[in-house]
């Protein structure tokens, strides 16, 4: 079991010194492998078993869905919906304290459920919004906190790449664990029910980020000065921001509301919020065959990172497994006093210092699917470990000083904003996230109330 421990660490140092994902996990996998082979400690059954699980990754009609929904985020991203919408709600909002802060989180949100992507959200969002900040007199910490925590919505708020690949993970460690108890009739969730769950949640944190912000503009009205714009200008900016909103909000509602009331799969609904996205582009005039052939390029890139890591993540689940890593992890975790409690709280400490040094899409291939098992067989409910994981990561990627979000706001924040001001505006927003994984923890029905009614 030795082996296990050595091949697990051995990935994460080199994942850390920056080596490529993919390579790294399949790589050094099929070393330790053939190490084994030749001293006898490794069964090469469990390579003979890697072509079917890659074929039935690459069959996996759920799957089908990721290079759908990036295709239809960066189409929106690249017809600029993000900036008009951002130029217009803060023009309605003008004359209100904090109105620019407000926008940027709405949008934040509105993006985070386009694309799912935090570093995209993230580095749109300081480009677009924080030169304006900055130029109407927000302090520094403030207007940075606003950006980097509505960019990490994109980890909660459905329909999001983040959800797809952790709803199809959870759903093949939902059926392990049951297999394991002896269950006879399986139940399985999809990453619609992941959905759902994550709507009450996501509205929680979005809710809770704009209050944060309307009590510091009446405790400190000095860090977001308004904005004076006639009410003349206002009543035309609100038509005008029905008009700029009403489409993106349509094709994002029309693209969950089908996967939530069951009028089309998850691969479907991607299918339809692509084509919608197209037809949104092309009607801006924002999109013609050359951008067509760079949208496509760009999601050709991201789709196969995705699938190479899967597949490296394949490999390094056989090699572990194989070395009884698996039974390893789930002797350490049952000897955790506190029972189920202590177990989970063990669990989203180590998924909340990962999150440091790994990106959701490693955490989700490489770590879940080695302790979901464990935890579901104790019978906690899929759906409330998803949006846990979800925002417990999401959290991390928040957390100074290695927030990854915090990494990518600093790489396009201007050399006048210090790395101090990104890390204090960071932490109240962190206190946020805290209290909400509390809230969830204390009280699950605020999860699994809606898609217990719902379906």
């Amino acid at each position: 079991m030795i082996e296990s421990v050595l091949l697990f660490f051995s990935v994460i140092l080199l994942l850390m010194a920056g080596f490529p994902v993919a390579f790294t996990l399949g790589g050094v996998a099929l070393i330790f492998a053939g190490i084994g082979l030749m001293t006898g400690n490794f069964d090469a059954g469990y390579l003979n078993a890697l072509p079917s699980r890659l074929y039935g990754t690459m069959t996996n009609e759920t799957l089908m869905a990721v290079p759908l929904f990036i295709f239809m985020g960066i189409t929106l991203e690249k017809a600029k919906i993000a900036e008009d919408l951002l130029e217009t709600m803060s023009a309605l909002f003008g004359d209100f304290r904090g109105g620019l802060a407000i926008s940027v989180i709405l949008v934040g949100m509105l993006l985070a459920a386009s694309t799912g992507i935090v570093g995209a959200t993230v580095v749109t969002m300081g480009l677009l919004s924080l030169p304006s900040m900055i130029k109407r007199d927000y302090t520094q910490s403030l207007s940075t906190g606003v950006i980097a925590a509505s960019g990490t919505l994109g980890q909660i708020i459905p329909p999001s790449i983040v959800l797809v690949l952790l709803g199809d993970v959870l759903s093949s460690a939902y059926t392990d664990a049951q297999t394991s108890q002896g269950a006879w009739s399986i139940e399985t969730i999809s990453v619609g029910d992941l959905f759902v769950g994550a709507i009450v949640p996501g509205m929680i944190l979005v809710s809770s980020y704009l209050l944060y912000v309307l009590i510091v503009s009446f405790l400190n009205p000095e860090s977001m000065p308004s904005q004076i714009e006639s009410s003349a200008t206002k009543r035309i900016n609100l038509g005008v921001l029905i008009t700029v909103l009403f489409p993106p909000l349509f094709l994002i509602l029309a693209v969950l509301g089908s996967i939530i009331f069951g009028l089309a799969t998850i691969t479907e609904a991607a299918g339809v919020g692509a084509a919608g996205a197209v037809l949104l582009a092309y009607s801006k005039d924002a999109l013609d065959l050359k951008s067509l052939k760079s949208v496509s390029e760009d999601t050709a890139k991201l789709t196969t990172m995705v699938f190479m890591i899967l597949i490296g993540a394949s490999v390094f689940s056989l090699v572990f497994r194989g070395y009884e890593g698996d039974e390893l992890v789930q002797s350490y975790l049952t000897a955790v006093p506190g029972g189920t409690f202590g177990i989970v709280l063990v669990v989203m400490i180590a998924m909340f210092i990962l999150g440091f040094v790994l990106d959701f899409i490693e955490i989700t291939f490489v770590v879940v699917p080695i302790v979901a098992p464990i935890i579901l067989a104790l019978g906690v409910d899929p759906i409330w470990l998803g949006i846990m994981i979800a925002i417990n990561l999401q959290t991390s990627f928040l957390t100074p000083p290695f927030g990854f979000a915090l990494f990518y706001l600093r790489g396009v924040a201007p050399d006048s904003i210090s790395t101090k001001s990104i890390y204090i505006g960071a932490l109240p927003f962190v206190l946020i996230q805290l209290i909400v994984l509390i809230l969830l923890a204390c009280f699950p029905a605020i999860v699994t109330w809606l898609p217990s009614n719902l379906y």
